[in-house]
C-alpha cells in the first residue's frame, strides 16, 4: 500500500516550516514546527524528494535496521557531478566512520574499539579537571556581574576533553573548533553555496592538520589513541600509506563526532536547569538524578534533530513505498516528542522513563555516547555545587542551522 502524498497546500506548509527552521528565530523554538510536521503523519514524501519520518517507532526501526544505509561515498558518487554531494567536503566526509556502511564500517569501528570502563575512568579525571578549570572564570564573573556559559564552558569542554585524549597541542584547539563549525555545513540539510565553500575550505585545512598528526605519530608513537590505532591497523594492512590514510579518517571521524552535538547538549541542559530552577535545589540534594536530567534533555531537545538514511533496496516504510537509493530524513527532534511514545511530551520531566533517539541506534549508535554523558553529568553536578542558583540575563540566540543545533550565548547572573 502506498500512502497518499500530502496536498499541494501541505507541501507548501512543509517548505514554509523548513524555511522558518533555518532562521535564528525558528531555531530558538523549533518545536511548533516539529509538531506541525508530525501532524502530517509518521511518514510522508518530502517536497524536494525522498521522505520525512516523524514517528518514534518508525525512526527507531530505521536506525536499527540494516536495510537503511548511510549516504556513503558510493551513494555520493552515484549522484553525479555538479551536486552538493560532489563537493570536496562531501567527498571527504564519505570516507569517515560517520557515514560508512559495512564492511568498511565494521572494519574501522573494530579498530576504534570502544569507550570501555577503563577508558571512561581515565577520561573521568580529564573531564572533572577540565570542567573545574572552565568554571573558575564563571565563578569570578558572576560574582560581580554576568557570564556567558556557552562561550566559557559549553563550547570549550568537549574540545578540551577530546583534545587531551588525542594528545593535541592545546594551542591548536581554538582554530580546530572554528574549523569544525564551518565544516559542519556539508552535513546540513540545505547548505547554501557560500556555506559549502566554507565547508570545503575548512575540510581541507582539517585534512592537512590530521594527516600531519598521523605522520607525526607514525614517526614518534606514544600512548595516545592515534598511535594505538596505527599499531592496530598495521596488523590488518601491509601498505603503510593505506594504514595511515585509514587512521587519518578514523581520527577525523572521532574528532568531529565528539564536538558539536556534545556542545549543543551541554548548552541545552544548562538552559533547562535555568528554566526549571526547582531542579537546582533537588539535584543538590539528590545528585543521583543527574543522569535522568541529562537523558530528558536529550529527549526534549535533540542536538542533531535530523538524521538521514538511504534505502538499500525498494522498501515499505509504514506503508509508504521507498525506492532504492532514495533518501529518508528522520525527524528525530519530532520523534522524541511523539505522543504515542511519551505522555505529555512537551513537558520537561527528568523523572519520566528514559526513551529517546538522540544517540541513534543499531550499528551507527553514537560511539561517543559514554563520553557525552560523562561530560554532561559532570558539568551539571559541578555547576550546582560551585555556583548559587543562576538566572538568565537575556534569552539565548541560535545559529540558523537545521540539522545541528547551536546555541550562541547563554548569559547568566546570580538569581
Amino acid at each position: 500500500m502506498k500512502v497518499a502524498a500530502p496536498s499541494q497546500a501541505s507541501r507548501r506548509n512543509v517548505i514554509s516550516h523548513f524555511a522558518r527552521l533555518r532562521t535564528p528565530k525558528g531555531q530558538s523554538n523549533p518545536f511548533p514546527y516539529y509538531a506541525e510536521l508530525q501532524s502530517l503523519g509518521p511518514v510522508f514524501p518530502a517536497p524536494w524528494g525522498g521522505h520525512l519520518v516523524t514517528g518514534f517507532d518508525l525512526c527507531d526501526q530505521m536506525l536499527r535496521g540494516r536495510e537503511w544505509l548511510e549516504p556513503d561515498r558510493h551513494w555520493r558518487r552515484r549522484r553525479g557531478g555538479g551536486t552538493r554531494w560532489d563537493t570536496p567536503s562531501s567527498t571527504e566526509m564519505g570516507f569517515t566512520l560517520i557515514v560508512l556502511n559495512p564492511p568498511d564500517h565494521t572494519r574501522m569501528r573494530r579498530t576504534f574499539g570502544s569507550f570501555d570502563r577503563t577508558t571512561v575512568r581515565e577520561l573521568e579525571r580529564t573531564v572533572t579537571s577540565a570542567t573545574n578549570r572552565l568554571l573558575d572564570p564563571v565563578v569570578e564573573q558572576v560574582r560581580d556581574g554576568e557570564a556567558d556559559l556557552v562561550d566559557l564552558v559549553c563550547e570549550r569542554l568537549p574540545i578540551n576533553v577530546i583534545g587531551a585524549w588525542l594528545a593535541l597541542p592545546s594551542a591548536d584547539l581554538p582554530r580546530l573548533w572554528e574549523l569544525t563549525h564551518d565544516q559542519v555545513f556539508t552535513q546540513e540539510l540545505f547548505p547554501t553555496p557560500g556555506q559549502l565553500a566554507l565547508s570545503d575550505a575548512s575540510t581541507m585545512e582539517l585534512r592537512s592538520y590530521f594527516r600531519n598528526l598521523v605522520r607525526e605519530r607514525r614517526a614518534r608513537p606514544g600512548v595516545d589513541p592515534v598511535s594505538r590505532w596505527l599499531a592496530t591497523w598495521d596488523t590488518m594492512e601491509t601498505d603503510r600509506d593505506k594504514s595511515d590514510e585509514a587512521v587519518y579518517y578514523l581520527t577525523l571521524s572521532v574528532f568531529l563526532a565528539a564536538l558539536l552535538t556534545t556542545a549543543a547538549l551541554l548548552a541545552t541542559m544548562v538552559l533547562q536547569l535555568l528554566e526549571h530552577p526547582e531542579w537546582w535545589r533537588r539535584l543538590a540534594a539528590e545528585p543521583e538524578l543527574a543522569a535522568g536530567f541529562v537523558e530528558e534533555t536529550l529527549r526534549f531537545d535533540a542536538p542533531a534533530p535530523i538524521v538521514s538514511r538511504i534505502a538499500s533496496e525498494d522498501l515499505l516504510l509504514g506503508g509508504t513505498e521507498v525506492r532504492k537509493d532514495e533518501m529518508v530524513h528522520m525527524m528525530v527532534g519530532a520523534a522524541n516528542r511523539d505522543p504515542l511514545r511519551h505522555h505529555d511530551p512537551d513537558r520537561f520531566d527528568p523523572l519520566r522513563k528514559p526513551g529517546h533517539l538522540s544517540f541513534g541506534g543499531g550499528m551507527h549508535y553514537c560511539l561517543g555516547t559514554p563520553l557525552a554523558r560523562l561530560e554532561a553529568q559532570t558539568l551539571l553536578l559541578q555547576l550546582i555545587e560551585r555556583l548559587p542558583e543562576l538566572a538568565l540575563v537575556r534569552r539565548p540566540s541560535w545559529a540558523p542551522r537545521v540539522a545541528f543545533r547551536r546555541m550562541l550565548n547563554l548569559d547568566v547572573a546570580p538569581a
